[in-house]
This record gives structure tokens, sequence and C-alpha cells, in this order.
């Protein structure tokens, strides 16, 4: 009769297997577990101090270099911004004041041609003034002349309704020239 592969596992006895603990704290491994985590240790020992520390070491003095440098432009271009700004500034208050000026000219000017123009009214005013007088002068001496001329007409009827009789024209012009 053949046997099953199962068969003859189950007939047969396991194999030995020492204590029956944990490999690392059966005694007569250490000698060898120590040599090897010593040989793993000089390797992972010797990686970090020639390559890994070092390229780390590495990236670390590169970045703060590029900080550095970073922290070096930034105030460059601070200081430079404000130069900028106080350039700008001082361009305003140019330009303000060149506006002031332009503004106090144009008002000058201004004033000027108002004073000019003043003068000139005033000076036509006083022209139409001085034509006014003579023509009012003129008007005020006909006008007295008109005035003996009435003032000797009405002194005439006066004293022909008063007596009945015309007087003479010598004892009218007589009468007016004494009251004036």
């Amino acid at each position: 009769m053949a046997t099953s592969p199962a068969n003859t596992t189950a007939t047969t006895a396991p194999p030995e297997q020492g204590s029956g603990g944990l490999p690392q704290f059966d005694l007569p491994t250490w000698p060898g577990q120590m040599i090897w985590f010593l040989i793993i240790f000089g390797v992972v020992l010797l990686l970090m101090s020639r390559w890994f520390v070092p390229k780390i070491g590495g990236a670390i003095n590169e970045r703060e270099d590029k900080i550095a440098g970073d922290i070096g432009s930034a105030r460059k271009l601070k200081e430079e911004a404000e130069a900028q700004a106080a350039a700008a500034a001082e361009e305003t208050r140019q330009a303000r004041a060149r506006a002031q000026k332009v503004a106090s000219e144009a008002k000058a000017r201004a004033a000027a041609e108002l004073a000019a123009r003043q003068a000139a009214e005033d000076a036509k005013l006083a022209e139409s003034l001085a034509a006014a007088d003579v023509a009012i002068k003129a008007a005020r001496d006909q006008a007295m002349a008109n005035v003996r001329t009435i003032a000797a007409d009405t002194a005439s009827s006066i004293v022909e309704k008063l007596t009945g009789e015309a007087p003479a024209a010598k004892e009218v012009e007589a009468a007016l020239v004494g009251n004036a």
C-alpha cells in the first residue's frame, strides 16, 4: 500500500528545535550575534559618517547659505525700494512745488489781466464821467440861461396881472439882477 505524503509526515516526529525560546536570548548564539551586530554597526557608522551625515550637513549648509543669500537680497531690495520711495517722494515734492509755482504764476497773470481790464474800464468810466460832466454843465448852463428868460417872462406876467400894465424889460432885468 502506498502512503500519502500527509501520512508520512504524520507518522514521523518533528525535528528538534532548541530550547523553544527567542534566539536572541539563547546564550550559545550570543557571540555570533555580537559579531554580526558589531559588523552591521560598523558598516552603518561608516556609512553615516562618510556618506549620509556629510550629505545632510551639506544640504543644511546649502540651505543656510541660500537663506542668508535670500535675506541679503531681501535687505538689498528693501534698501532699493526705500531709495526709490525717497526718490518718488522727492519727485512728488518737486512736482507739487512746480504746480504751486505754475498756479501762483497763473494767479498773478490773472490778477494782472484783471488789473489791466479794471484800469481800462476805470479809464472808460472816467472818460464817460468827464463827458457826462461836460454834458451836465452844458445842460445846466443852457437851463440857467433859459431860467433867466423864464424868470423874466414870469415876473413880467405877474406884474402885468397885478398892476394891469406890462413892465419895461429894463425894470424886470434890474429886478432879476438884484435878487441874484
